[in-house]
């Protein structure tokens, strides 16, 4: 009885171990994508060549990281994968395109919180075309998050001084309309789960890249110099090394953890636009921002009952 209960207690010690060593690079990834905004303001590039910079340099960036795990074999595709790895590329570039036109318009700090909405998408994509029961707890996370996301936007402040401009509407529809792509990745990618992260990663790139190389050629190349580092930096950084970063870290962790802790990318988005940009959230847009942190967590730890 001893042996079992030591042997029980060492396994849950080396877990904890396991999870504690996994926090870390997640939260690095995730406080690494928060500084987004930054590279692309300093880019001065217009959306799409902002995307295309992406996918090409974070290309480079995940296949060092694929070459590095001996995984490149996982490259190759099969005639029962190839349309559902297609699907997901493109709506994760479309995903990226969306974002960045966003920041064109309204903060990154409020278009990232705005993205953040797409678990609740998730959940009402499995109800609809899964046919997953929701539940009526889910139902009421849902209700929650929306409600939060009314206020996020700002259009509790402002809409009666008439001091938001149209395109600030149209980055906030820009940013749902990207949350609806992310979450069809998330429904889409339950159907590649025999392959590693990095993978549909690599092909999301490597598809980006493809598509999108006729924008630059067309419309004209950055200037030399410093825009083409902050632009390098948008695949590198904050795709071939966060997101190996993150992965490592999701390696570790169990998803209700993984839930909580990818907070961490909004927030300092947000400590970002105040530093940086100057750019302050009102009360009622931080009460948003906690409504829908709050019904998101809630409706992850539901999900994992």
């Amino acid at each position: 009885m001893n042996t079992n209960a030591s042997s029980s207690s060492r396994t849950t010690a080396r877990s904890e171990a396991r999870s504690a060593a996994g926090a870390l690079p997640f939260i690095v990834g995730c406080a690494l994508l928060g500084t987004i905004g930054v590279f692309l303001h300093e880019a001065n590039a217009d959306p799409l060549t902002a995307t295309w910079f992406r996918c090409a340099f974070g290309l480079l960036g995940m296949s060092a990281w694929l070459i590095s795990r001996g995984q490149t074999r996982f490259l190759r595709l099969t005639r029962s994968n190839v349309l559902w790895v297609l699907a997901a590329s493109l709506l994760m570039v479309s995903s990226w395109a969306l974002f960045f036109s966003a920041v064109e318009r309204i903060s990154a700090g409020v278009a990232i919180v705005l993205f953040h909405v797409q678990p609740m998408w998730v959940l009402l994509f499995a109800s609809l075309w899964l046919k997953e029961a929701i539940g009526g707890q889910r139902v009421m996370a849902v209700a929650v998050a929306m409600c939060g996301l009314v206020l996020a936007t700002g259009i509790a402040g402002h809409a009666s001084d008439g001091s938001l401009q149209p395109a600030y509407w149209t980055g906030v529809a820009a940013c749902l309309a990207g949350s609806l792509c992310m979450a069809g990745v998330t429904i889409t990618a339950r159907r590649l789960r025999d392959l590693p992260a990095g993978v549909l990663a690599w092909w999301q790139c490597a598809i980006g890249t493809l598509l999108l190389w006729i924008w630059p050629m067309q419309h004209g190349w950055p200037a030399w110099g410093m825009s083409w580092a902050w632009l390098a930096g948008l695949g590198l950084i904050h795709t071939g090394f966060a997101y190996t970063l993150m992965y490592i870290g999701m390696a570790r962790l169990d998803t209700a953890r993984v839930a909580v802790l990818q907070f961490v990318y909004p927030a300092v988005a947000i400590v970002i636009d105040w530093l940086v940009f100057d750019q302050r959230l009102s009360g009622a847009q931080m009460t948003g921002i906690a409504l829908m942190s709050v019904a998101i967590g809630f409706a992850e730890r539901v999900r994992k009952a």
